[in-house]
């Protein structure tokens, strides 16, 4: 509850559109906030039967003074809130981020103003143009404006005076084209300032205006029969519908608009920004806003939307948007496209804050590995409805073909990876026939009933490769266990990808693409790939063991001795009598290698029926 002195600040408030700022008990401001209505606004954050979340609730148990600023319109009140939150950065609002200085392009103030690249913005009046997410971009830009238009690029004081008094004389630039000797006076300050308006022009955007003044001019030059300088003109215009072509055309009906579009999680949201003139899209840009205090998405976009369109110098009067942000800057109209060019300018956006938003995640995951493994296993829990974290998760598969050598694997993942010391393979012991759900009663009872045992840490999570059936039977296990309150069964069915839980008729659909589902995709593969491989063992064991234990004579015991000593039946097969006498003795030797020599032998015997007749 508030002090008595935060009592008088609250009954003193004006109902005025304003800003409002907090400060803790040391005089440091906290919180900066705007409001369409101070009173109602500030005293919301103390009423008794408010429903705050927990982060505002310790803004408001730090709040020892209050101050506001009444303005005359909510768009002044977004703007100075903009400005303050920049000035003293407060602990608890939304933070913008930008990872770098992005460069812009500078028209420096002064006589023959040059152009060129910058990342510092040094306020003299000069204007500046960007800021530019992709260098490439702006580095086409100024080569298509130095192709265009012969510019100085010296830093010297080309005043008037200077200029007649003959100071200056020309360099080489102006001897290979590059520039028209404005320095001694060659090029006047009317022209290049022309010049200066047109590549104005073109920064912007407007291409079509500085296309249309240049085909009136080789048409005038065509009409005065000057074909040098009319073709010149005609190569720039080429130069220029080329740049265009380049550009992401949009559609041409599309002037002077700009795009904001967001995307969030828990931490963050990423508003990206896209400018449109003349049909093509000339800048994109991105940023990051770090939640403080639990805000609306309408907040986030107000507040993105009040910082990017003044720092790029925008005059649009049209911005689309996927809501309508809380508050609305004056004299704009907002469009929430629902279908058409608009709409796909939109979605265009919101992919671009995707991407960076996927960008900066990785680039989190890189510095902290343990960043990742954390956001999987807070989204697995999430995704199933789980009381913990699932650090520790088992996976069962049965193999059989038709009911011979069945068997069942089961691996395990820690933190979402695989943790193949700890893989088991289960020879089916008690079920007779191809019986996958009894079988499956049978290994997941072994499993756990031994973990109990040896006093071993459970899983939180085991996953079942099938569906209800075998579902169904893992679970009669973990009741007799008494584990049904400490291990979440699910059942993968793999034809839908559907996940089952006990007693749930309705499967859970996850997406597609999500990483819970891939997660337990991969641990269902990993327990077949496993069980297969074992079960293929075991036929080509008990094969190899058939053709020995197939010679009259020959026992189980004696082909194990034989394999463990030759490796392998051929190796058995092509073994002297002595080699096999030394393992077997006398006896079991010579029929271990009659066995693989009688063919031999009978052919020695055979008489010779090609010979001449008496």
């Amino acid at each position: 509850m508030a002090g008595a002195n935060l009592k008088t600040i609250l009954k003193t408030l004006p109902s005025n559109p304003g800003v409002y700022q907090y400060f803790d008990k040391e005089g440091r401001i906290i919180y900066v906030g705007k409001a369409k209505n101070l009173k109602k606004r500030v005293t919301s954050y103390f009423n008794k039967d408010s429903s705050l979340t927990g982060k505002v609730r310790v803004l408001v148990s730090r709040i020892a003074d209050i101050k506001w600023i009444v303005v005359d319109t909510e768009y002044d009140a977004l703007l100075l809130e903009n400005n303050l939150i920049k000035e003293y950065q407060p602990r608890y609002n939304i933070m913008l981020k930008d990872d770098k200085t992005y460069p812009w392009i500078c028209i420096k103030k002064e006589p023959f103003p040059r152009v060129f690249p910058t990342r510092n913005l040094i306020r003299d009046g000069s204007e500046y143009f960007g800021p530019y997410a992709s260098v490439k971009m702006m580095n086409t830009l100024l080569d298509l404006v130095r192709q265009l238009y012969p510019l100085r690029n010296c830093s010297l004081n080309l005043a008037q005076k200077h200029i007649e008094a003959g100071k200056y004389k020309v360099c080489l630039e102006y001897h290979i084209g590059n520039c028209l000797g404005p320095c001694e006076g060659l090029q006047t300050e009317e022209d290049y300032l022309e010049t200066i308006r047109n590549i104005r022009s073109i920064i912007r955007g407007n291409i079509g205006m500085v296309r249309n003044q240049l085909s009136a001019l080789m048409k005038k030059y065509a009409e005065e029969f000057a074909f040098e300088k009319a073709q010149i003109v005609k190569e720039k215009i080429e130069l220029l519908d080329r740049f265009q072509s380049k550009s992401l055309v949009v559609s041409a009906s599309i002037n002077n608009v700009d795009v904001f579009s967001i995307v969030e999680d828990e931490q963050a949201a990423y508003v990206n920004f896209v400018k449109v003139a003349s049909g093509a899209i000339i800048q994109s840009h991105t940023v990051e806003l770090k939640k403080k205090l639990d805000e609306t998405t309408e907040e986030l976009l107000s507040l993105a939307i009040a910082d990017l369109q003044p720092r790029f110098s925008s005059d649009a009067t049209e911005i689309i948007v996927p809501l309508l942000p809380e508050f609305q800057l004056p004299g704009i109209a907002y469009t929430v496209p629902q279908r058409g060019d608009k709409k796909q300018l939109l979605e265009l956006s919101e992919r671009n804050a995707t991407y960076y938003r996927l960008d900066k995640q990785r680039q989190k995951e890189l510095v902290d590995p343990e960043r990742r493994t954390n956001r999987i296993l807070d989204t697995i829990k999430k995704d199933l409805g789980l009381k913990e974290k699932p650090v520790h998760m088992e996976c069962f598969d049965n193999s059989n073909i038709q009911g011979s050598f069945p068997v069942a694997a089961m691996v395990v993942f820690r933190n979402a990876k695989p943790e193949k010391k700890d893989y088991r393979h289960f020879n089916i012991k008690t079920v007779e026939g191809p019986n996958d759900f009894a079988s499956m009663e049978e290994v997941v009872y072994r499993r756990y009933s031994r973990l109990l045992e040896e006093g071993g840490e459970l899983p939180q999570v085991v996953i079942i490769d099938g569906g209800k059936g075998q579902l169904s039977s893992a679970m009669l296990s973990i009741q007799k266990l008494g584990l049904q309150d400490k291990i979440q069964l699910i059942g993968i069915a793999k034809k839908l990808e559907e996940l089952y839980f006990p007693g749930d008729p309705l499967p859970l659909h996850l997406d597609k693409k999500s990483e819970t589902l891939k997660v337990i995709q991969q641990m269902r593969d990993e327990a077949h790939r496993f069980g297969i491989t074992h079960h293929r063992k075991r036929r080509e064991k008990s094969t190899i063991k058939t053709s020995l234990t197939g010679i009259p004579g020959i026992g189980e015991a004696t082909a194990t001795a034989l394999l463990r000593k030759f490796k392998s039946v051929k190796a058995v097969s092509v073994a002297s009598p002595e080699e096999l006498q030394e393992l077997l003795g006398k006896a079991k030797a010579g029929i271990v290698y009659n066995h693989f020599h009688e063919s031999e032998a009978g052919e020695q015997q055979k008489p010779d029926s090609g010979g001449e007749r008496g």
